[in-house]
This record gives C-alpha cells, structure tokens and sequence, in this order.
C-alpha cells in the first residue's frame, strides 16, 4: 500500500508542479484554415469570400453573419470586422487537377491526405495548403502565390 512506515515520499512526489500547455500542431491549424470557414466551421465550398485579413469564409455564412444581428447573437471574433458585404472579396480559386477529395464516396476506410489541396496557384502550380503564402487581387479576386506575384511583378489580372 505504501506509506507504512517503510517508505519516506520525496519532495517532487508530493507537490505537483504547474501543468505543461498544450501545443498545437501546426500542421493541423493550417490545414484547418485552408480547408474550413473561419466563421462557421464548416469545409470551404464554392462561392468563397476572404476578407482583408486574409480568412476564408463561405459566402452563404458570411450573409447569414451580415442578416442575423440579433441583440442576444454576440458578434463572432473571426468576423467582428465584417460590416458588409462589400467588406469581403469573392475568390477565382483554381481547381487542383490531382486532388479527389469530393470525387470519391466516402466511406471512412480510406487514408485521407490532408496536404493534398483543393487550389493551386494558376501560374506556379504551388498547392494551397498552407505551406506557402498566397495573395488575392480585390478588384477581380484572382488568387496566385506570392512567388508568382514577385515574378512576374505586376498587379494586373494575369487571366
């Protein structure tokens, strides 16, 4: 049993130090952002709008967001700056040829590959996962990666 007598507790058996924080995975917070609306946490499905801070949104949620302003609703952290509808740029995402998310049935006994993205930059090819950084053109919302808008160098629509 212990404590009997035959037994003398050490200092750190007693005292419980602070308890380590939770690190979260990198990996998985990005994949998140790129995969699911930031304000209704939802997959990311066509039409999608990102705001000026760079999130991705649904449209259908974020007009959902704009008509319902009850007072008891408390407004939501990630869309607090969206005032209207013009706040928000529809995206001309590229589709990524090599992804099958939605194409397959989905029956729970296959190896979903989470690094695998839906877009790609239409001039480099880069996939959008999160690994590398992405910009949008809010007068037409074409989205390229920030190494395609440095090479070429010009804020013209590229299509």
């Amino acid at each position: 049993m212990g404590c009997d007598g035959g037994t003398i507790p050490k200092r750190h058996e007693l005292v419980k130090g602070p308890r380590k924080v939770e690190k979260v995975d990198k990996n998985a917070e990005l994949v998140a952002r790129w995969n699911y609306c930031a304000l209704s946490q939802e997959k990311l499905c066509r039409p999608i709008v990102a705001c000026e801070l760079g999130r991705l949104y649904n449209k259908d949620a974020v007009i959902e967001f704009l008509l319902d302003k009850s007072a008891d609703k408390t407004p939501m952290e990630a869309a607090s700056h969206i005032k209207s509808i013009k706040n928000v740029t529809e995206l001309n995402l590229a589709d990524n040829p090599a992804w099958s998310g939605d194409k397959e049935s989905i029956k729970g006994d296959k190896y979903d590959d989470m690094q695998s993205a839906r877009f790609i930059c239409p001039v480099v090819g880069l996939e959008m996962n999160g690994r590398h950084r992405f910009c949008f053109l809010r007068n037409c919302g074409c989205v390229f990666s920030e190494r395609a808008l440095k090479e070429i160098k010009s804020e013209v629509c590229h299509k």
